[in-house]
């Protein structure tokens, strides 16, 4: 076995806590290890100064340690040690909550330090921040600006010491071979003018300089990337041998549909249903993503090629990823399909339904799950209908032509790939993923390559953009009464709030305030007490009602069904309401703390009001100062839609942030490397040739074993 896939515990000794704190951050060998890069760099030589120094900022400071010691809470018996650092203007503490720094530093050392700057009564302080020896004294501290190399930042591991892991990342560099082998073909490396594996592996760590370390940086950010390619590539070209359901397009039937709808379809509507129905006529299977702007009408191209499908005399599978959407969707498509004598059903955790009822037959009505499971696996359902209740193991069909992904990112690999495989025939069915969070382009090229790509990039007619303001402490009671007006014309709320309920402090809690992260879950507002505020003391004379995760699913439909059917003004809800949920007559979104939420989820629900054509509005609730955060808000505010939305927090935070991805076990440098649209397509046009020239890799052994590690693992793409 390569050193690099060697587990850490054979190279390095690891307590019994060391290994739980690798093993929760995903590092379990080698290559995990050293493939955890700096997440920044600081250049030594130009420090800030002391006295300049602003509570919040990350800030890099150079002096001279005048005292050094461990000290215990005053509340607790826990050690810390405490640093004064001079810079020959002012000082500042710096607290690390462990008594390894003591160890490590002495009185009258040279050091480097950089980190988050807090304050507290006592003053300002780093919290655990990384400092660097550079010598002992002044002469040491005069000497740095023309001997320094830039100081590696990395990612903190929880309940594992900076200075361990420098000192682990040490030992394991000096014991590496001087030759690895390198998954990236040497042409490649020639061409875009990339390191080595080993070259990058050491500069990477330890660099020279900046340009040094940034060419490390863009060789791994690349070999990601081209890898991620090759393994959609090849999936591709596997899936295109196999057999499919060949359902031809009944165009009399789907004309009729289209006749039957009080509004006509947009072009974009038009092009995407017409992809996917002659991507259905071929005979191998369609893998295809359909993404649209929310209300821009993806249900409705998902109606049209169900239809195709039941026509054809085979079944389709609606898989959505919250049981309120599963039955607004049963619901849609009754509405549209029931003229066409479609049998259809619902199968959640707490619900099955079969359409059209014998004793009702406009309507539905309950039945038993096993009853449902026997007409799905005899043929009698076809459409099917359901959360991820679907790929249950007693749930089987006769001849499964189509699945449909709804918010396809909510759902992991393993599960689409668990429905796909659903049907008791050997044709492979055709999957139509669909997305409401708009994909920046390098995202859908890279991470979606195997699937070919439908946009839905208009509205239907009649939709009028909601009106966003951010609202500041002092504006509140200025929206409460706007919005008590706009209910009393006939309008109705959404009040979103970030938690069900308050979070307590904790007691004892440590003597240099509470962080950042705790005072953040201090201060989100709760759908209970916003709940009783409201309804108490601002809105008295409306009606108020609330709904969270932690209601029984019969308590969540009656809280829904009363503000579909307007016998409530104001309904007070967690996120559980972000996908989906069609309540026309609401007119108002209220969120509160909106910092506190990514710009994809507060776009979803921007897009949940004025979808009966009336002008809505989208109040957005801070109390934040940030500059940044406003600069996000800001940004939602004017961007036109989501597509314009995502390019701008892909370039501001990354790709996990709008589309909700960051926990794919792709690494952050390559995260990062997605806003860079040349990168993303040379990588793509590279696999694309090489999967064309040698698909098995067989001429790549290295890389073909680097390639073969990510299909096994799978990348995760809830």
């Amino acid at each position: 076995m390569h050193i690099l896939d060697l587990p850490l515990n054979d190279v390095i000794r690891l307590k019994a806590h060391h290994k739980l704190a690798l093993d929760t951050a995903g590092l379990r060998t080698v290559r995990h290890f050293l493939l955890l890069l700096p997440a920044t760099y600081v250049d030594p030589s130009s420090p800030d100064t002391i006295d300049t120094l602003q509570p919040g900022t990350h800030a890099s400071v150079r002096g001279i340690i005048q005292s050094i010691a461990v000290k215990k809470m005053f509340t607790q018996r826990t050690p810390f040690t405490e640093a004064i650092i001079f810079d020959g203007f002012a000082s500042i503490r710096a607290i690390w909550f462990t008594r390894l720094a003591a160890s490590r530093f002495d009185k009258g050392d040279a050091v480097y330090v950089t980190g988050k700057v807090h304050k507290n009564k006592r003053g300002l302080f780093f919290a655990n921040p990384v400092m660097e020896k550079i010598g002992k004294g002044e002469t040491a501290l005069e000497q740095i600006e023309s001997s320094a190399v830039p100081l590696p930042i990395y990612p903190r591991i929880r309940g594992i010491a900076p200075y361990t892991l420098a000192d682990w990342r040490e030992q394991i560099l000096h014991s590496l071979p001087q030759t690895i082998s390198d998954p990236l073909p040497a042409h490649l490396r020639k061409k875009f003018n990339l390191p080595s594996f080993e070259q990058a592996l050491r500069y990477v760590h330890a660099p020279p300089t900046l340009a040094w370390a940034s060419a490390a940086r863009k060789r791994f950010a690349f070999e990601e990337l081209f890898c991620i390619q090759l393994t959609r590539m090849r999936e591709k070209k596997i899936r295109e041998k196999e057999p499919s359901f060949i359902v031809v397009t009944p165009q009399k039937h789907i004309s009729e549909l289209i006749s039957r709808l009080p509004f006509p379809l947009t072009s974009a509507q038009k092009k995407a249903s017409l992809e996917i129905l002659a991507d259905m006529e071929r005979p191998h299977p369609m893998a295809r993503l359909l993404e649209g702007d929310v209300g821009s009408g993806k249900t409705l191209v998902a109606v049209i090629a169900a239809l195709a499908v039941q026509h054809a005399g085979f079944q389709a599978a609606y898989m959505a990823p919250t049981e309120i959407l599963a039955r607004q969707h049963f619901a849609e498509f009754c509405k549209h399909l029931a003229h066409f004598n479609a049998s259809m059903g619902l199968l959640t955790a707490s619900e099955c339904r079969k359409f059209p009822s014998k004793l009702e037959p406009s309507g539905s009505t309950h039945v038993s799950r096993s009853q449902l499971a026997l007409w799905a696996k005899d043929g009698v359902i076809d459409i099917l209908i359901g959360t991820h209740a679907l790929i249950q193991k007693n749930i089987a069909f006769k001849n499964l032509a189509l699945v449909i992904v709804d918010e396809q990112h909510r759902f992991g690999i393993v599960q689409r790939a668990a429905l796909t495989t659903r049907g008791t025939s050997a044709p492979t069915p055709h999957l139509l993923s669909m997305t409401a969070t708009p994909i920046p382009r390098t995202l859908a090229l890279t991470m979606y390559g195997d699937l070919n790509l439908s946009l839905l990039d208009e509205m239907p007619p009649g939709r009028v953009k909601p009106l966003t303001h951010i609202v500041p402490p002092h504006k509140h009671t200025d929206a409460y009464e706007f919005i008590r007006k706009n209910i009393t014309a006939g309008g109705q709320a959404f009040v979103i709030c970030p938690r069900i309920e308050e979070t307590n402090n904790a007691a004892g809690e440590r003597e240099e305030e509470p962080s950042a992260q705790k005072k953040a879950a201090l201060e989100m507002k709760s759908v209970k007490k916003e709940y009783t505020r409201l309804s108490e003391e601002v809105f008295p004379d409306l009606t108020v009602e609330m709904l969270h995760g932690k209601l029984k699913p019969k308590e969540k439909e009656t809280a829904i069904q009363n503000f579909r059917d307007k016998k409530t003004d104001i309904l007070v809800s967690t996120s559980v309401i972000e996908v989906g949920m069609d309540i026309p007559n609401a007119s108002i979104m209220m969120i509160e703390g909106a910092d506190r939420f990514g710009l994809a989820s507060l776009h979803q629900f921007r897009g949940r009001v004025g979808r009966a054509g009336q002008q809505a509005y989208c109040f957005l609730f801070t109390e934040s100062k940030n500059k940044k955060t406003h600069d996000r808000l800001t940004a939602l505010v004017k961007a036109k839609n989501g597509f314009e939305l995502a390019e701008y927090d892909l370039a501001l935070r990354g790709a996990g942030e709008l589309s909700g991805l960051a926990q794919w076990g792709v690494s952050d440098i390559a995260m990062d490397a997605l806003k860079n649209l040349k990168m993303v397509e040379a990588a793509r046009l590279e696999a694309r040739k090489l999967v064309e020239e040698d698909s098995e890799l067989q001429n790549y052994p290295d890389l073909k074993e680097r390639v073969e590690q990510l299909e096994k693992k799978g990348l995760h793409l809830e």
